[in-house]
């Protein structure tokens, strides 16, 4: 089963280099491996020819998964984002109702997802429930430490 992924323009192209590169060096450094560890004799106790194999088949499998989200990549321009509801791609700024504190996320897909830099998915349980509210809303969510509730203070690009 496969799910939409709502992208920009930018981070598909980012993804589509980072396959080529897969595809091209990635797959030759492997298949370099493999033949070095060839060379060094029989294969049932060549424990490099082992590891080289494993890797090979844990890069196709990469390959393989970037492939499968870049074709259900959909691309969203930002100029098209509805700024009165939370949806992907769009910058919040919410208050936790518990702690007062003031924190802004962008809702971002699964492969783009990075804490530290704000970004969080759309699938993870604060994501899904920012989505389609709108400012001055509560969100109580559901996470595994309890249920949290944010207000919206602000949706932006």
């Amino acid at each position: 089963m496969s799910t939409v992924n709502y992208v920009t323009k930018e981070s598909l192209e980012l993804m589509r280099g980072e396959l080529a590169e897969l595809k091209t060096a990635g797959r030759s450094e492997i298949a370099q491996a493999i033949a070095e560890a060839r060379e060094k004799g029989d294969l049932k106790e060549n424990a490099e020819y082992d590891a080289a194999k494993e890797a090979q088949g844990l890069h196709e499998a990469k390959i393989a998964k970037l492939e499968s989200i870049i074709a259900n990549s959909r691309v969203i321009d930002t100029k098209d984002l509805d700024l009165s509801k939370v949806s992907v791609l769009s910058k919040v700024k919410i208050t936790n109702m518990k702690t007062k504190k003031l924190v802004e996320y962008h809702l971002v897909s699964e492969k783009e997802a990075d804490l530290k830099a704000g970004k969080i998915s759309v699938t993870s349980p604060i994501g899904r429930g920012l989505l389609g509210k709108a400012v001055g809303e509560i969100a109580e969510i559901d996470v595994p430490a309890g249920k949290l509730k944010f207000r919206i203070e602000e949706i932006g690009i």
